[in-house]
């Protein structure tokens, strides 16, 4: 979140003629109209706070959908790999036992044996996976400072951060005043 804003703080010196805008709304109703108003007028929204998810404000925003699916399959079928691969090295090659009439010939005629523990370790490492993927993509590691621009957003006002030129910084601030916007403050 910080090298985030470091990003958008980098962006904003580069044209010195671009005007930060910090709309800040107290019902997220408004704030899911104000959004779309925002997008219909063709301005670009660079972020929005908020205090709890609000339900359809990431299509009104215009988000892509997430890949992180992709990431939990990767991560349960290397779970998977290594279950089956510590599995088959204890139970076949370094230690095998006949235990109820199961043969310990080869990994293929134990695999049904397997199978619960199998899952597990998929589902083990598609966890631990994800939680390590969500930490390092919104960069909320320890030691990482909070970035938050107003204090305000973690109780019960919502904020819509603008970056715009000073053409679109007029229109914006009217759209946000039109859709219910409480506060408008030009940073």
């Amino acid at each position: 979140m910080k090298a985030k804003m470091k990003r958008i703080q980098g962006k904003i010196r580069q044209k010195m003629s671009d005007r930060v805008i910090h709309g800040i709304y107290n019902d997220d109703a408004l704030l899911l109209e104000g959004v779309k108003e925002l997008r219909s007028a063709g301005i670009e929204i660079t972020e929005i706070y908020c205090p709890y998810p609000v339900h359809g404000l990431d299509t009104a925003v215009g988000l892509k959908h997430t890949r992180l699916a992709i990431c939990a399959f990767i991560y349960a079928m290397i779970g998977v790999g290594l279950g089956a691969t510590m599995m088959g090295f204890m139970n076949v090659v370094d230690w095998p036992m006949n235990i109820g009439g199961k043969p310990s010939f080869s990994f293929i005629e134990n695999m049904t044996s397997f199978m619960p523990i199998l899952f597990e370790c998929g589902v083990f490492c598609a966890a631990h996976g994800m939680v390590l993927t969500f930490l390092l993509r919104s960069w909320v590691l320890p030691g990482v400072s909070n970035t938050n621009p107003d204090p305000r957003t973690t109780d019960d006002m919502f904020l819509v951060l603008l970056q715009l030129d000073d053409k679109g910084a007029k229109s914006a601030e009217s759209i946000l005043k039109k859709s219910g916007a409480v506060e408008i403050n030009d940073v």
